[in-house]
């Protein structure tokens, strides 16, 4: 991830000009490369794959949208542009600018989050899951397939990991899932999948 902008940009300016590139976010007014690769890509795919099955087979009226920005602080010049993200179409009737724009300004909505880990490891593994909590988003997964994250978060020795956090009392209580084990999810409970099955071939 490379920081691209001298100077700051308002959550306005970066609507304009990268609301429609899946490339960037924005961070407190910094603009931020997101530089996605293929295999990243092809991860992310996968993910939201298996997500839509179980979501069709439970028969939920959510949605996975193509493209989506968190505004989660009107103060701040913050957008998070997850790589995965489920939402309950009802609730988005509560959401002020979703009918002109891609954008959700509360976690109303938002079922779950998925982040696939890059070169930002710091962010998803620290920041976002501080933003998302504070958020009242009950899940969010941290797809960890290369092993990136500082170990610190994934341990030692590091390796790919993936990552359940799940809100309880607004702090995410989190479970680590290595290759070859079932992941547990308590919003989707008869989900079947583990890290091996989003892994590129």
């Amino acid at each position: 991830m490379t920081y691209t902008s001298q100077t700051s940009l308002t959550f306005e300016e970066f609507l304009i000009q990268y609301g429609n590139n899946p490339c960037y976010e924005l961070i407190d007014g910094d603009l931020r490369d997101m530089e996605p690769t293929g295999l990243h890509e092809l991860v992310s795919g996968k993910l939201a794959g298996y997500l839509f099955v179980e979501i069709l087979r439970n028969n939920k009226r959510w949605t996975i949208p193509k493209n989506c920005l968190i505004r989660p602080d009107v103060e701040r010049a913050t957008a998070l542009r997850p790589d995965v993200i489920v939402l309950d179409e009802a609730a988005l009737t509560a959401e002020p600018l979703w009918r002109k724009q891609p954008v959700l300004t509360s976690g109303q909505a938002i079922r779950l989050v998925v982040e696939v880990v890059s070169t930002n490891w710091q962010d998803d593994y620290a920041r976002k899951v501080e933003e998302y909590a504070a958020l009242g988003i009950l899940e969010y997964w941290i797809v960890d397939y290369r092993g990136l994250g500082g170990i610190a978060f994934i341990g030692k020795p590091k390796q790919p990991t993936f990552t359940v956090c799940h809100l309880v009392d607004d702090v995410y209580q989190q479970q680590q899932y290595r290759l070859g084990e079932l992941i547990s999810s308590p919003l989707l409970p008869s989900l079947q999948l583990s890290l091996n099955d989003v892994l590129p071939r």
